[in-house]
């Protein structure tokens, strides 16, 4: 499975980003998806996770109210909309998805930029 994130960039406080997370190969194998961050000198941390059916979410709750997890099967993608962005949210933000047989598989990353 590859993963391509895409989305990121640079964008003002209380602003808004939505990050792609294309998956290609061996998709019908993927269960859990979600998402990470890793801001300078911090260690990485989730952000958000979404069921394979999409149907049970969860979030950090530095972005519960702000960040929504989705995904499209059909088109093998998954999303984050984030929205009322932070300075702290400034962090190079990863998809991982989990595959059938427990294997773990990770994009190469997008990097989101909040700036005052």
């Amino acid at each position: 499975v590859q993963l391509v994130e895409s989305g990121g960039g640079l964008v003002q406080a209380g602003g808004s980003l939505r990050l792609s997370c294309a998956a290609s190969g061996s998709t019908f194998s993927i269960n859990a998806m979600g998402w990470y961050c890793q801001g300078p000198g911090k260690q990485r941390e989730l952000v958000a996770s979404i069921t394979s059916s999409g149907g049970r979410t969860n979030y950090a709750d530095s972005v519960k109210g702000r960040f929504t997890i989705s995904r499209d099967n059909a088109k093998n993608t998954m999303y984050l909309q984030m929205n009322s962005l932070k300075r702290e949210d400034t962090s190079v933000y990863y998809c991982y998805a989990v595959m059938a047989w427990g294997m773990m598989y990770w994009g190469q990353g997008t990097q989101v930029t909040v700036s005052s």
